[in-house]
């Protein structure tokens, strides 16, 4: 993401965005809220008179439009985030409109700034200047291939060797079809962790290196258990990804449910669900609280939950949102979605 022009005056004011990639369009859908004032160029058909016995065809017109949003919807499979609202500033002020923000869009948004947002902002502009990164977990006969985006790790691909776990040719087949979903994949400048047990994935990286040198330049290796999900949040524990793009926000995620997960189990400095973490907050023991984005944007819409994040920074407590579309997000949703790690047992 890309900021291209911040007018504020305290936490109130405009920021002009463009949209670059995929991620930036999920950071929007948390930045966008209803009743916010989005401005964009988009099309939209012209009111035109014509003869109804023969009717002509209403070509779209370029306007830009400022939108008051009432909804979003966010696409992550077609690569577009759908805000709707009622013109106030343009052409027809009055009827709805959607915009179909894209790579590419350039937007602005006018609204009263949470900090959470700001940061949000923030981060993804120096996200945009890290390298990305690609996971391919490699076993025998098996193979995943995973993008590493801000929401988590979506997975591209699993590969299977098509004749069992054989040798020789198919075996060569099965590289050649891994490393063909693998140049697919790569759009610029990626960075690929090559991760699974034994000896398989240096197998295929010779091949790589007969093949693909430019890419084979670009791999880093790292022994882990299995292939799949697993595999590739064992990747994001053992730290590949952080140095890769020095600081990652979904293996900080992964990082910090595993803390949680090992105070639950002894009963340690912990606490989950609304009605504990709002206790351990009036003991002032909030050391980090974590909290899911869905819980966060459905707390938001109640109107409450800004003065208890507040509270909690106000303690010198941190707090980290995490994305239900990954895996530890969905772990602290199970969990009420929202838990805090605490600086004493209470």
């Amino acid at each position: 993401m890309r900021v291209m022009k911040k007018n504020l005056r305290g936490n109130e004011g405009e920021i002009s965005v463009l949209a670059e990639t995929l991620d930036d369009l999920w950071h929007l859908k948390y930045i966008i809220e209803a009743g916010d004032l989005v401005f964009a160029v988009t099309k939209r058909k012209a009111d035109a008179a014509t003869d109804k016995l023969r009717p002509e065809k209403i070509e779209k017109k370029t306007v830009r439009l400022g939108v008051r949003v009432e909804g979003l919807e966010f696409h992550k499979f077609s690569n577009r985030l759908r805000v709707h609202g009622v013109i106030e500033h343009g052409m027809d002020i009055g009827s709805h409109h959607t915009f179909n923000i894209e790579g590419g869009t350039d937007l602005s948004i006018i609204k009263v700034w949470k900090k959470d947002q700001l940061e949000r902002i923030d981060e993804a502009e120096i996200a945009s200047k890290r390298p990305s990164v690609i996971i391919v977990g490699v076993e025998e006969g098996d193979a995943d291939i995973g993008l590493v985006r801000h929401y988590g790790i979506e997975v591209y691909s699993h590969i299977t060797q098509s004749s069992g776990k054989g040798e020789g040719n198919m075996r060569t087949v099965f590289f050649q079809e891994i490393l063909d979903q693998l140049v697919h994949a790569i759009s610029g400048s990626e960075s690929i962790v090559l991760a699974g047990p034994g000896f398989t994935k240096e197998d295929f990286f010779k091949l790589v290196q007969e093949k693909e040198p430019d890419m084979a330049s670009k791999i880093v290796f790292e022994d882990t258990s299995s292939i799949g999900m697993s595999g590739f949040q064992e990747v994001l524990r053992r730290g590949a990804v952080d140095r890769i793009m020095e600081q990652s926000r979904i293996a900080r995620e992964s990082r910090l449910m595993d803390d949680l997960l090992r105070e639950i189990a002894i009963n340690g400095k912990v606490a989950y669900g609304l009605s504990e973490v709002q206790m351990a907050l009036g003991y002032g023991a909030i050391d980090t609280l974590l909290i899911c984005d869905e819980l966060l944007r459905a707390e938001r819409e109640k109107g409450e939950i800004d003065t208890f994040l507040q509270a909690v920074e106000h303690s010198q407590g941190s707090i980290v949102v995490f994305s239900t579309d990954f895996e530890p997000g969905q772990k602290l949703l199970a969990l009420g979605g929202i838990a805090a790690l605490l600086r004493f047992r209470i």
